[in-house]
């Protein structure tokens, strides 16, 4: 009993008020804050929109604070004197020299100021915040949908583990032919570095400045065309020959290839290698695959290029090869780097109206001419927009005058996943060999003997779409268009 009326007296609440701030027990956690949703969350819009701001500290509506203001804050409370924040709701609440200059100026009067008034309740404050902070675009757009949509674009498809093994090898197939320049240029800067091989680099370096063979068919191997590599490079899209005349191995012949597409995948799968098997359906014709003569400064990259009889698609190159007598043949895409550009999924619009000189070369070597045309050449890759006129199609064409080619933007499948990635997609490319048109030699064609020629090539071209079309390109956006 002694103790207890010996315990000094608790202060009152009326004590307690006169001292420093009159600031309210801030709220815990658990009571003003509710659960946060992630970004990706199924109704994340709709609760940030409709909670508005927690406080988190003290009396400050939006829990946000520096560390300046709460110094600031600090020694006003020390020193007995309040803010007024009846008008900070409205305005900004971050403001510390707005409410600065509402504090009396009269430090003197002690006890007689009431440091601090609350003039609203906090769920005035929060009202208001969510006002200032409502965005007229969150307000009116569809969260739903715009939620949808952002899943539907990050999702990746990725391959299941149960894969057939020979499907496997098709993608290892096509992934090393993709990567195959990359990986010879590595190959040989590792050979420099190791200076025992300079003893065979050095020699190997000067003899491709002065070697011709890109020049006069390369060095064809029959065992790297029929190399089982590649009939499982075919077979991944798959690729696919459609023969409607027979060509006899008594006259050279150009196959004008169309179209370019990204790469030039079929081509390659075609007249470069056994995959489709070639020799099979027409027998006793020994094709060469032209491609830039810039390909043939790569080390080791050209070696394996002439292995399949890929060579140089210089005038001269041409003039060579065909010249080696019957059976003879060259395969160029015609459409080239600026038919690259316009190679999107759905359409077929070729580079072609002003292309003659392969004309004038199957003319003046009297070589038949043979049109081809790849349905789903242009579908293995997406490309980005790059309209005639916009900013991206004006640097593309800029970097091709600089460099001799282009770079497509463009993207597909992935080694592991179905939607994102350099890999191209698996789709058919059905390569149909038209009719050949029979050409008379000529040294010196004239302007309209080669005109009159590129007449009757593009009506043979347009014939084999016309007949094709709703067979191999059922997917088509729009019909054969000549851009060019």
């Amino acid at each position: 009993m002694t103790s207890t009326a010996s315990r000094p007296p608790l202060p009152s609440s009326s004590s307690s008020s006169s001292t420093l701030l009159d600031i309210p027990t801030p709220p815990s956690r658990s009571e003003s804050l509710t659960p946060k949703h992630g970004p990706l969350a199924p109704n994340a819009f709709e609760a940030l929109e409709s909670e508005g701001p927690s406080p988190a500290e003290g009396d400050i509506p939006n829990g946000h604070e520096s560390r300046e203001e709460r110094l600031r804050r600090r020694n006003l409370a020390k020193k007995g004197v309040g803010i007024d924040e009846s008008q900070s709701s409205g305005g900004d609440l971050l403001d510390v020299n707005h409410h600065h200059d509402e504090v009396h100026e009269d430090e003197g009067e002690g006890e007689g100021f009431k440091g601090h008034r609350r003039t609203s309740s906090l769920s005035e404050a929060r009202r208001k915040m969510r006002e200032k902070i409502r965005s007229p675009l969150v307000s009116t757009i569809k969260l739903d949908e715009l939620r949808d949509t952002l899943e539907i674009g990050i999702e990746k498809k990725f391959a299941p583990l149960s894969i057939p093994p020979h499907r496997r090898l098709q993608t290892t197939a096509v992934a090393l032919w993709a990567l195959l320049i990359p990986i010879c240029l590595i190959v040989f800067l590792l050979s420099l570095s190791f200076p025992p091989c300079w003893v065979v680099l050095i020699p190997y370096l000067i003899w491709t400045q002065f070697d011709t063979a890109p020049d006069y068919g390369g060095r064809p191997k029959e065992w790297a065309r029929r190399f089982f590599f590649w009939t499982y490079f075919a077979q991944y899209y798959p690729c696919s020959i459609v023969k409607e005349a027979e060509l006899p191995p008594d006259r050279p012949y150009l196959f004008g290839y169309h179209p370019h597409g990204i790469i030039g995948m079929g081509a390659f799968a075609t007249f470069a290698t056994e995959g489709t098997n070639f020799s099979e359906y027409f027998p006793g014709i020994k094709p060469h695959l032209l491609t830039l003569e810039s390909n043939f400064k790569i080390p080791f990259y050209r070696d394996i290029l002439m292995a399949h009889g890929i060579c140089s698609v210089a005038k001269k190159s041409c003039a060579n090869i065909l010249s080696q007598g019957p059976g003879t043949a060259i395969a160029i895409v015609v459409g080239g780097a600026t038919e690259s550009l316009s190679a999107h999924p759905g359409t077929a619009d070729l580079t072609l109206k002003r292309r003659f000189g392969f004309i004038k070369m199957a003319i003046r070597e009297g070589a038949d001419l043979v049109p081809v045309f790849s349905f789903g050449e242009n579908d293995i890759y997406e490309q980005l927009a790059n309209a005639k006129g916009s900013w991206v199609y004006t640097l593309q064409k800029n970097f091709q005058k600089m460099f001799g080619f282009t770079l497509p933007l463009f993207y597909g499948r992935g080694l592991f996943n179905y939607n994102y990635g350099l890999m191209p997609f698996r789709h058919p490319i059905v390569s149909v060999v038209g009719k050949p048109i029979h050409v008379k030699k000529d040294p010196h064609p004239s302007d309209e003997h080669v005109q009159e020629m590129q007449q009757l090539y593009i009506e043979e071209l347009m014939r084999i779409w016309d007949r094709y079309k709703d067979l191999y390109a059922r997917g088509r956006t729009k019909e054969l268009t000549l851009v060019e």
